[in-house]
């Protein structure tokens, strides 16, 4: 399946080794799901630049808004971070691969809107 018009996106903090490191795969990532738009970096400066993005730390890796961590809906700890993503071998400084490319490929639609407060169950 192809994501031609997939907005795939990392939000950062000023160098952020993790960021630095993953930014590499995420646009390999994108490149083999179809996606032509480059991924787009966004440096995030302060804390009130992290609480209006909604920020949970660096890196944060969004498609078409939606961050690609399947419980970041549940969070409301933004801030000036470095960011860990729990996966089957612990915590690590990146998401993981499956998360990206089902996002990348699903219907996101169907997503958590990040522009959205979740309800009591933590949905959109």
């Amino acid at each position: 399946m192809t994501a031609p018009g997939v907005r795939v996106e990392m939000l950062h903090t000023e160098g952020c080794p993790n960021a630095a490191d993953y930014l590499p795969r995420l646009r390999q990532l994108a490149i083999t799901a179809g996606v032509t738009e480059p991924v787009r970096l966004h440096l995030i400066t302060d804390a009130e630049h992290a609480q209006r993005e909604r920020f949970l730390g660096s890196p944060t890796i969004r498609v078409d808004g939606h961050d690609v961590d399947p419980g970041a809906a549940a969070r409301r700890d933004y801030g000036l971070s470095c960011r860990l993503y729990a996966g089957p071998d612990g915590l690590r400084g990146a998401p993981l691969d499956e998360w990206v490319q089902a996002m990348l490929q699903a219907d996101t639609s169907e997503g958590a809107d990040i522009n959205q407060e979740p309800n009591s169950e933590g949905r959109t």
